[in-house]
């Protein structure tokens, strides 16, 4: 059934993209702490889902396939939008097209391995580089904004684009880990 609370949690984080992403446009504070706003409970998100679904004995195929999509897209959308805006600066775009890179890597990777019912699971390391990433680009979609409980001196960029390059580092160790697994079964018989 697809209809279940996890689903709906990862359906959420799709749902919400256009939302996020026209905040943007509307280039002010509020905007940029509404945007964080949305971002963060699409990050909860992505933790409670796969917990209840696991509680609850709820998980799905339609779940398992959605779950990394979902993360993706959002993740996706807010380094563009981050970009587009110049809300990171130009050598932070660098971690930018890794984290993206890798992610798009990864999942041709699973598309491929699963032709030949192999999975790729997820390792411990790999969901403490969402984490990372996940507050990182929070501080980043909010970057210098106005806030009056936020000190101006507070360099929430710099923690922001810190974490972010953190994130790229782990995204190439995971990445590479994933990549040396998959390489196993690439070239094998019946490959082009």
């Amino acid at each position: 059934m697809i209809l279940t609370l996890p689903n709906i949690l990862t359906i959420s984080r799709v749902a919400v993209i256009p939302v996020f992403v026209g905040l943007f446009f509307l280039e002010s504070a509020a905007g940029q702490w509404v945007a964080c706003g949305l971002f963060v409970m699409a990050a909860i998100t992505d933790f409670f889902d796969g917990y209840v679904a696991r509680s609850r004995g709820q998980m799905s195929a339609f779940g398992a396939f959605m779950d990394p999509v979902a993360d993706k897209l959002l993740v996706a959308s807010a380094l563009l939008m981050m970009v587009a805006f110049d809300q990171i600066s130009e050598l932070a775009i660098l971690p930018a097209v890794i984290i993206l890179c890798r992610e798009i890597l990864v999942s041709g990777l699973r598309e491929y391995l699963a032709g030949f019912a192999v999975s790729l699971p997820v390792s411990r390391l790999a969901k403490g580089k969402t984490t990372v990433q996940m507050v990182a680009i929070g501080f980043l979609i909010v970057g210098n904004a106005a806030h009056p409980v936020v000190p101006e001196a507070f360099p929430v960029r710099l923690i922001g684009e810190v974490g972010l390059w953190a994130a790229a580092v782990i995204t190439l160790i995971t990445g590479f880990g994933y990549l040396r697994t998959g390489l196993r079964h690439i070239g094998g018989p019946g490959t082009s």
